[in-house]
């Protein structure tokens, strides 16, 4: 009889879950409180798939390996378009810059300086360009809503069951054991649940006088009107993390987590479109269209949690600040331990048990 196993949260990590369970012949019901999936951190994210940013080699491994598997899910997905478009980094000092290229690609990573000439031809519409960059060619983003409704619809027809509109009001606990959870509807049974929710998490496991160390920091992110074609890859530079849409917008934040829009988030979208505007060439006749904050999960040591709690049988937890980046491997990953009871080495270092906090 195949395994029942509830998803809570339609983000992209839930949509993961959802569709390589499924794939694995699981019985799948992914629930999601909004009437569209991924209306929450997904949607604010701004969406990078990389394996850099300075990680420790741990987190790189799995990162990478999440890269390479969003490959494969661009093969296996029809329609699911990611963009490999590079990435050009040059938001260190020179000498920072030089040691990160140096660890980087000394654990496998596709990136390499460069210097103007080449930075030029990967970027013509950079109005000031570095003397030196980092580029990882390999690099690449979604648009988010997107891609959760393309491995949603995957995962649908593989069987798995979409219900929108249903809000998780409490996990149901029997002996020590998730049996499944209570809706505004009534009890939905399973063998496991888990819970991608982000920085809900702990809603949910409160009841059970326990919590994860996590922080839930705000980033805001602009969005032009959509442009002709200004960019071809993602570019950051300091205090300006910028790529562009497949429908020709471009989406800027501080940095890839989004600004801290502080007390006047419209102030603060003013300012950073000034910034963007004096960075591309043609920025006097970019229009700014909207802002969002976000939420993003961060687990406080940077770094995911996923995996079972002690004292909770049929309970998986996920949580973790890289989502779109990290979204093929944990799902797949994840799926794996909890059908299969194997946890996969790359997961070894992340148990979500090392955030475990006991409520008073």
């Amino acid at each position: 009889m195949s395994k029942r196993v509830i998803v809570v949260g339609g983000g992209i990590i839930g949509a993961s879950f959802a569709y390589h369970l499924a794939k694995a012949g699981a019985h799948v019901q992914l629930l999601d409180a909004n009437p569209q999936p991924g209306q929450e951190a997904t949607a604010h994210s701004w969406a990078w798939i990389n394996a850099s940013w300075g990680n420790p080699e741990h987190y790189f491994h799995l990162r990478h390996r999440s890269m390479a598997l969003w490959r494969q899910l661009d093969k296996d997905i029809a329609g699911l378009s990611v963009q490999w478009t590079g990435g050009l980094l040059f938001d260190l000092e020179p000498a920072a810059l030089e040691a990160f290229v140096k660890t980087q690609s000394g654990w496998g990573y596709d990136i390499r300086l460069v210097g103007p000439e080449v930075i030029k031809q990967l970027e013509p519409a950079l109005l000031l360009a570095p003397e030196i960059a980092a580029h990882a060619p390999q690099e690449g983003a979604v648009e988010p809503i997107h891609a959760v409704e393309k491995i949603l619809g995957a995962a649908l027809a593989l069987g798995a069951d979409v219900l929108q509109c249903v809000r998780v009001k409490r996990l149901v606990e029997v002996g020590g054991s998730v049996t499944g959870v209570m809706t505004d509807d009534g009890v939905l049974e399973a063998d496991v649940v888990v819970l991608a929710v982000g920085g809900a998490v702990n809603e949910l496991l409160d009841p059970f006088a326990l919590g994860l160390d996590i922080e839930t920091p705000a980033g805001l992110l602009i969005h032009t009107e959509p442009m002709g074609e200004l960019l071809n890859g993602l570019v950051l530079a300091p205090e300006l993390h910028v790529r562009q849409t497949t429908e020709g917008r471009l989406v800027a934040g501080t940095d890839f987590g989004g600004t801290d829009p502080g007390s006047n988030p419209d102030l603060a979208a003013s300012a950073l479109f000034a910034k963007l505007q004096a960075t591309i060439r043609g920025g006097e006749a970019l229009k700014l269209s909207h802002h969002k904050t976000g939420y993003r999960p961060n687990p406080k040591d940077g770094v995911s949690a996923i995996g079972t709690l002690p004292g909770l049988e049929g309970l998986y937890v996920c949580c973790t600040h890289s989502g779109i980046t990290l979204a093929p491997a944990l799902g797949q990953f994840g799926a794996s331990e909890i059908l299969a009871g194997e946890k996969p080495s790359l997961l070894t270092p992340f148990a979500p048990d090392r955030l475990l906090k006991v409520n008073q």
